[in-house]
């Protein structure tokens, strides 16, 4: 086999175009019922991809599905259309499903009522291979040969009706999904990594909800600026705020109003609605219709008891952040540099990334605490609680044991 990462081909790969021509759009329950027999009496695997409206829409719902199937063909269906798309899940459970970057796609299909039970993800794949590029057009064009559209990568799928072109863009990202799969799988089996390939497909299946974030606002872009308590409790009052007219209107925040306002109206504090009014990042048109109630937001945390401000720093689920254990735990920070050398090492010889091998976050808990006594047993039973696959353990176990016995 030749080495994944290969050199760019001198000659231009041609063009992906659709065999069978572009489908029309599935918007009435009958014709989804046709598309549901059809796709039922195809054969093999099942290629799915969404489309979501990142960047435009609040929600992270799908506002396109895209299915492919040997025997069938591509099927477009718009679940703006239909309360749900549970019979269309129910009839593809038991097929395997071929997504690329399944992480994206499976919270906003199970909306719809689509949840896979057998699953391979070309990206998470191309990943444990090596392969510097993961993106589905960089891998088609390296294994197939062919380039791929990418100008519309970054519209507003909430419009309606979806322009042609629009559409023709999103059905090739399906067109050869199943032959990618089959690429992608004789290259794992022949470097002996389709075991870990099945094991993480598995976890991608079997994995809860992801949980939201603790103190979300706390991500809000330049806040490092910020000094104090109460001028935190600002941009947390502000960024509630936002959140909840653009979950209300349905529009990403920041079309609301951007982080860089927030950030100096809780370094400025300004008092009243009037003085906001002239304030960096609130004099557009969107920003004045909701005045009021971002200045309410600014009086509220102007008039928290101290007993309400949010402290400086954030409390943790785990450990705090590794660029602190030095002073706070000279002997972890040393434990945590010899298991991550250790990991790193690993991860080259097997041309891995290393937060494939084993997640940073998971060295880090157990850098914090290791368990007593420290025996390999011990560090497996660790990471298995903390989510390692058996395959990941078979790698790291032996080597994060002497790092930290060291």
């Amino acid at each position: 086999m030749s080495d994944p990462i290969a050199s760019e081909p001198t000659e231009p790969a041609p063009l992906l175009t659709l065999r069978g021509g572009l489908p029309p759009v599935v918007d009435a329950r009958r014709a989804l019922s046709r598309t549901i027999d059809a796709v039922g009496a195809g054969s093999g695997p099942v290629a799915i991809d969404a489309e979501r409206a990142s960047g435009y829409r609040y929600s992270a719902r799908a506002y396109l599905v895209q299915i492919r199937r040997e025997g069938t063909g591509t099927a477009l269906i718009d679940p703006v259309a239909f309360d749900d798309l549970e019979e269309l899940g129910d009839m593809l459970a038991s097929s395997e499903w071929v997504v690329h970057a399944a992480n994206q796609d499976l919270p906003c299909l199970a909306e719809l009522g689509m949840r896979p039970t057998r699953l391979f993800d070309t990206e998470l794949a191309g990943r444990l291979l090596g392969y510097p590029r993961v993106g589905l057009a960089s891998m088609v064009e390296e294994l197939l040969g062919y380039r791929m559209r990418k100008e519309h990568a970054a519209v507003d799928w909430s419009t309606r009706p979806l322009p042609e072109d629009w559409l023709l863009y999103a059905a090739l990202d399906v067109e050869v999904l199943i032959e990618l799969q089959d690429e992608i799988r004789r290259q794992l089996a022949d470097t002996g990594k389709l075991g870990w390939a099945e094991e993480e497909f598995a976890a991608l299946v079997n994995a809860k909800p992801v949980q939201p974030r603790p103190d979300p606002w706390r991500r809000t872009s330049g806040i490092h600026r910020v000094r104090g308590r109460r001028a935190l409790a600002v941009v947390r009052e502000l960024w509630h705020t936002r959140d909840a007219i653009a979950a209300r209107k349905d529009v990403t925040p920041r079309r609301i109003l951007s982080d860089a306002a927030i950030v100096e109206a809780a370094l400025t504090m300004p008092k009243g609605k009037q003085a906001l009014a002239s304030a960096p990042g609130f004099r557009g048109r969107g920003v004045q219709r909701h005045l009021g109630q971002f200045a309410d937001a600014i009086g509220t945390a102007r008039s928290l008891p101290n007993s309400g401000l949010p402290l400086v720093t954030r409390t943790y689920d785990g450990p705090p952040p590794a660029k602190v254990w030095a002073e706070k735990n000279p002997s972890a920070a040393d434990r945590l540099a010899r298991c991550r050398d250790a990991v790193r090492e690993v991860a080259e010889h097997h041309n891995l990334p290393v937060e494939n091998l084993i997640a940073p976050d998971t060295v880090r808990r157990l850098c914090w605490s290791p368990p007593e006594p420290l025996t390999h047993g011990s560090v497996a039973a660790t990471l298995r609680g903390l989510g390692a696959r058996e395959w990941q353990l078979g790698l790291t176990g032996s080597v994060l044991t002497a790092a930290l016995q060291s």
